[in-house]
């Protein structure tokens, strides 16, 4: 293999997060829709110190981390880049956000003396409300105090009987009580952090000793769960026993306030085992994903709504089956109403020609109707089988407690084998039609979610095509088996692209067709639209066929490791990234074929965990003018100057300077469907 450059999978992260920062900047996005993506930065922020920082600490220690290309050090570099784009943080919030919402008569005290008017209804809020929540506790107390992760803490010293020093640890409660308290006075609405609420009543609580100090902060810890292979028992049991150990992991960061003086930072450091090396420098005020739940709701302040396009409502007596069986449908949200896939499932569970029911769940809506649909389903005596996934980060709880539910309802729960993810997002519905039984089913590039399916972009496919169908069903026939496949050729997948079968063998074929096309002076051309992008057979087959002439422009909203626009490399590659009021999550797949363009969506990142780890599910496009459409609102993302910036051989983002007219994606996919709904 040639030698190749590649960005490093944890800094092109962090570029992303910083392309979020400049939405946040932004002063034509409306200032409310800037403060979610301030609380949009901040929770990515948590997520890489509980899944990455570990993960480079780790590679630190053992001498593994070493950027060849540059002679720096990730982790180092990590570190900085954070420190800069806080500091970003912070002046866009006291140089953009607060300006605007005092133009809008609302004061966010920040580091600020709250207003003698308001204390009154501070106290009243203190003595009612907050102190019920309140449990101060000494810091020498290893017995009842072990800090919950990314929990909210003062630290207070206080000064008792002369000279003698104690070191306390109270708890914010912004779990329990809103982070956020608002009280109007004077024609003014002033918005104050709890955490100021209780630094102002101290004294109140502490009435016998003298306050010397009070400085916050918060641990973030590795959120890494330790499943064995071996493991014997259900795998329900052991996920459910690592769970309680989660919040007890090891302490990848203590953000703390300014000022704390040394000699307490080494007693907490010593008290915790926590290395000096995760203390980090922060502001006075943590948690900043909060700022979801800011208390403002004048609607100027927000995008404009755009309401769900209802998918085809002149047939809505006829049976969505019977619509499926005629043609191909394809259903982009959250432009298009989910509620046609929440149909899907219910029509399922309802109609009596309906005899099994098959579908993956990776990440479970918390009041699932699609759930509730299969629970019904099996009530009524079909046969209902669901593979669901337990190991979807952050969302184990939330699945788990799903899983039970339908096991006792008596759906037939799979669980994936302990080291291999079910990524795959697919449903089969077996339905008996005049002595024949015919399928019909739904392939995404998304969950089955209707909550996360408001704010993603995704397609689902609904179809009826037998041979894709049928593969299907042999996908669910060997997840049942709960094994790891044995071979590539173990099933014959023909028209699915399934990772651990086929899937990376056959994106690399299609690459070199394209490749051998170019040598050949034949139109050469790909398309992909991924979430992240890092696995390096697939990047360094992407650089071969630039080096042969094919034109590939790419829209990868995240994790970055292909290096665009390099001479000799990467010349005719193009990497674009949007961030926009929708979170880009489809991904898609167009080969130019030598002008018989094939078309592939799915569920599947080119990341080694995707491409390796998990089972995946990428297919084909067949009908013409589902097609037309994807590849129309592909073409509408490629041509975006607004809301897309290009990434560049140094990993930044560059704004694309509009030569041509103003061109945001996501407005013009919106009024494309809606035409299309309109023609309809």
């Amino acid at each position: 293999m040639a030698e190749y450059s590649y960005f490093d999978r944890d800094l092109s992260w962090l570029s992303f997060n910083g392309r979020i920062l400049l939405e946040a900047a932004n002063d034509s996005v409306p200032l409310m829709e800037r403060v979610n993506f301030l609380a949009i930065f901040s929770s990515n922020l948590d997520e890489f110190y509980r899944v990455r920082m570990p993960v480079l600490s780790a590679l630190d220690n053992l001498g593994r981390l070493k950027d060849t290309s540059a002679g720096n050090n990730p982790l180092l570099i990590a570190k900085q880049t954070i420190q800069r784009q806080q500091e970003k943080y912070g002046e866009i919030l006291r140089g953009g956000i607060i300006p605007g919402l005092l133009q809008n008569k609302i004061h966010l005290l920040f580091n600020e003396v709250i207003p003698e008017e308001i204390v009154p209804a501070i106290e009243d809020y203190f003595f009612s409300q907050i102190m019920a929540f309140l449990q101060p506790i000494e810091l020498s107390d290893k017995k009842k105090l072990f800090p919950q992760n990314n929990q909210l803490y003062l630290l207070v010293t206080l000064e008792y009987g002369g000279k003698l020093e104690k070191t306390i640890i109270l708890n914010i409660p912004s779990g329990e009580l809103p982070r956020f308290f608002k009280v109007a006075s004077k024609g003014k609405t002033y918005i104050l952090f709890i955490d100021d609420i209780i630094r102002h009543n101290l004294g109140q609580l502490f009435k016998n000793e003298k306050v010397t100090g009070c400085y916050s902060f918060k641990i973030t810890r590795d959120a890494e769960l330790d499943l064995k292979d071996e493991y014997s028992g259900d795998l329900s049991d052991q996920i459910e026993e690592q769970l309680q150990k989660r919040d007890s992991g090891i302490a990848t960061r203590f953000l703390h306030q300014p000022g704390i003086p040394l000699r307490i930072l080494q007693l907490v450091n010593e008290n915790w085992d926590i290395p000096t090396s995760s203390n980090v420098q922060g502001g006075n005020y943590h948690n900043l994903k909060d700022l979801f739940s800011f208390p403002v709701s004048i609607p100027a302040l927000y995008y404009e709504k755009w309401p769900a396009i209802i998918y085809n409502p002149a047939d809505e007596r006829e049976s969505i089956f019977d619509r499926i069986a005629i043609k191909d449908q394809l259903i982009s949200t959250p432009y298009q109403s989910y509620g046609t896939i929440l149909r899907f499932f219910n029509e399922a569970a309802l109609d009596e020609s309906v005899e099994e029911i098959y579908v993956t769940l990776y990440r479970v809506a918390s009041d699932s109707r699609i759930v509730n649909a299969l629970i019904n389903a099996a009530a009524t005596g079909k046969k209902v089988t669901v593979l669901i996934e337990l190991k979807a980060r952050f969302d184990e709880a939330n699945n788990l407690k799903w899983a039970k539910k339908m096991k006792a309802a008596g759906v037939d729960i799979v669980y994936s084998v302990t080291a291999l993810k079910v990524h795959a997002k697919v449903a089969l519905v077996k339905r008996r039609v005049n002595d024949r039984v015919k399928y019909y089913g739904l392939l995404a590039t998304g969950n089955f979610n209707e909550s996360t399916a408001a704010f993603y972009t995704d397609h689902i496919l609904m179809t009826a095509n037998g041979a894709i169908l049928r593969e299907v069903e042999l996908l669910f026939i060997f997840l049942a088996k709960r094994e790891k496949p044995k071979a590539p050729d173990q099933i014959k997948f023909r028209h699915l692209l399934v990772a651990q079968f086929n899937l990376q063998d056959r994106f690399l074929a299609m690459i070199d067709r394209e490749k051998n096309n170019a040598a050949k002076g034949l139109p050469a051309a790909i398309t992909v639209k991924l979430n992240n992008l890092e696995e390096k057979v697939l990047i360094a087959k992407l650089y071969e066929a630039s080096n042969a002439g094919v034109k590939i422009s790419m829209i990868v909203r995240s994790i970055c490791c292909l290096v665009p626009g390099v001479k000799g490399m990467s010349e005719n590659i193009t990497i674009k990234r949007i961030v926009d009021r929708y979170l880009e999550h489809g991904r898609v797949f167009i080969f130019h074929n030598n002008n018989q363009p094939e078309v592939y969506m799915g569920s599947a990142d080119w990341m080694n965990r995707n491409v390796h780890r998990r089972i995946e599910v990428c297919f084909p496009v067949y009908d013409e003018q589902v097609k037309a459409e994807i590849t129309s609102i592909i073409n509408l993302q490629l041509q975006d100057n607004q809301q897309a910036v290009m990434l560049n051989e140094k990993i930044e983002n560059v704004p694309i300077a509009a030569e041509t007219a103003s061109v945001r994606s996501q407005e013009q996919i919106y009024k494309l469907l809606k035409l299309k709904q309109t023609v309809v």
